[in-house]
């Protein structure tokens, strides 16, 4: 798998952006602010439908577009896959400001997979990536949310079933939240939440189960890796801890949906309380340790890089495993913040992808031989040039 042709007009830094990309290993020299991580931003929106770097995607338009009287972005991308070739376009149109006071204007996303206007989900999984950013040392570091939302990202583009449940499980808890909030102000009748805890059990528990299937591959892969990056000195282990714990797969007395049910009803009185729902998938956590430490309350910061780095290697086995091809690479200045020991292991270990895209300010991490087989970019003020 990799991307062919790159098109951004009115993108982050980028008014308008032709690019042909090799399959092959290629470097992006550049400055700081001239527009280096917006590139793989944009690469990593077309697989994903979603920034990596900031939570609205009204950040993303152009600053001088909003001069223009519908302002607005695009992204498109011609993809080669074992498939077939994919054409994926992704339109962010501001509309115009309503008149009611204090109302800021709407952003509105159109996507279109091969000229056919498409959902936001019917694009996932067209364009497989993995993002190496050297702020993922926030993924062992940070709070529960970025951990969940790594591994929803992660499963969604190779796995469409699982974005199905977890889109129908997110819709639930809303209602369910919102139910809760009425009945907490005594304003609905209790016995409706007998619906939405079947809802959030058939879906939750589907959630669940898959995300542990996947955490339990990343931690065998990511275990191998780590003892290599560490000197084989730490074995680290990826634990799962569910809000609500389902039955293992050897226990067939107890369906795991019948066990999530069980839990919620328990818990009613709690969550009528709260005004929300106190445990389910949106609730849990994933935990890295290393010697049986936990990494993300007692690790070093140079622990926490190495554990984050070993579980970004074992992703992209993880996509190749569940997809049959290699992700498209994407690293942003990651050298900077190794060793030589690490940093010569990541390059190692990107070279069998089909296609890689590194950003640098500095070439001087990188050997010499890997630099004189790589195409390289230069990045100034939005214009990528040879």
């Amino acid at each position: 798998m990799f991307l062919k042709h790159l098109s951004l007009t009115n993108y982050r830094n980028y008014a308008r952006l032709e690019l042909d990309l090799p399959e092959q290993v290629i470097l992006v020299q550049g400055d700081n602010a001239q527009g280096k991580t917006n590139l793989l931003e944009a690469i990593y929106y077309l697989a994903t439908t979603r920034s990596p770097l900031v939570g609205s995607d009204r950040h993303l338009l152009n600053w001088a577009a909003s001069a223009e009287p519908m302002p607005f972005a695009r992204i498109v991308g011609d993809v080669e896959r074992a498939p077939g070739p994919a054409r994926i376009e992704i339109t962010l149109v501001r509309e115009a400001a309503p008149e009611t006071v204090g109302t800021e204007p709407r952003l509105v996303r159109r996507f279109r997979l091969n000229g056919v206007d498409k959902r936001a989900i019917d694009l996932l999984g067209q364009l497989n990536v993995v993002l190496f950013l050297p702020q993922d040392i926030d993924l062992v570091a940070g709070p529960p949310a970025l951990r969940r939302r790594y591994l929803d990202v992660t499963l969604c583009q190779v796995d469409a079933a699982y974005c199905r449940h977890l889109q129908q499980y997110n819709r639930v808890l809303v209602q369910r939240n919102s139910l809760l909030r009425r009945l907490r102000e005594r304003r609905d009748d209790p016995a409706q939440l007998q619906y939405w805890n079947e809802q959030m059990a058939r879906w939750g528990s589907l959630v669940v189960q898959r995300r542990q299937e996947a955490i339990r591959w990343l931690e065998s892969a990511a275990a191998s890796i780590h003892r290599e990056l560490s000197g084989n000195t730490e074995h680290l282990a990826l634990r799962y801890d569910a809000s609500i714990p389902l039955p293992s797969g050897d226990d067939p007395t107890v369906a795991p949906v019948d066990a999530m049910l069980a839990a919620l009803e328990r818990s009613q009185a709690r969550d009528v309380g709260a005004g929300v729902s106190t445990a389910g998938p949106h609730r849990d956590e994933v935990r890295f340790l290393a010697n049986g430490v936990d990494m993300g309350l007692l690790g070093s910061r140079g622990q926490q890089r190495t554990v984050a780095l070993a579980l970004k290697l074992a992703e992209v086995r993880f996509m190749a495993q569940e997809t049959g091809e290699v992700p498209v690479l994407l690293l942003d200045d990651v050298m900077s913040e190794l060793d030589r020991v690490r940093g010569g292991y990541v390059l190692g270990a990107v070279a069998a992808a089909r296609q890689v895209v590194i950003t640098a300010t500095d070439l001087a991490p990188y050997p010499a031989d890997f630099v004189q087989r790589a195409a390289l970019w230069r990045v100034q003020q939005g214009t990528i040039i040879p």
